[in-house]
């Protein structure tokens, strides 16, 4: 999740730099990267370092190809509303620390609609694999934040193992 709000940042960061080239009155500001064979390794004691099922921790590399696309109106009624998404798919490698390794594919998205008021967004992540002493890696999650006028809300509710 904190890699997907990095993400989110960084859109943000191009976005900003974007405004001044825009011309006077254009309504919508989009941006759009997209990402072939990228390669991130993560290894303890990050927290995306560990298998999600057992909670062992060990090295984690993924391979992925994706988009990431960025939109908000910059004038009239919807102002200061916007939406963004991020999709990536790819195949991982763990290195657990107990001596099981796993292997597989994942898809990880994320969307995001905001305006002046309000803040939701929605992430879903599905892994599967498999370990080299023969078991199976399935793992599903599904996390929703929102912000309001009458507060925040925080849902981790859907994990499942399996």
């Amino acid at each position: 999740m904190k890699r997907l709000i990095a993400t989110v940042a960084a859109l943000g960061s191009v976005f900003l730099m974007a405004v001044p080239a825009q011309a006077q009155g254009a309504g919508a500001i989009s941006v759009t990267q997209t990402f072939h064979n990228a390669v991130q390794t993560f290894a303890p004691p990050d927290p995306n370092a560990v298998q999600p099922c057992t909670g062992v921790p060990g090295t984690l590399t993924i391979t992925f190809n994706g988009v990431a696309h960025f939109t908000v109106l910059t004038s009239g009624v919807g102002a200061g509303t916007g939406w963004a998404t991020f999709t990536a798919t790819g195949t991982f490698s763990f290195a657990g620390s107990d001596g099981v390794n796993f292997s597989g594919r994942f898809t990880a998205w994320d969307g995001q609609n905001f305006n002046l008021q309000n803040f939701a967004a929605t992430a879903i992540l599905v892994i599967h694999g498999t370990g080299t002493d023969g078991s199976s890696l399935t793992f599903r999650d599904v996390a929703h934040f929102s912000v309001s006028a009458s507060g925040m809300t925080v849902s981790f509710d859907k994990s499942t193992c399996g």
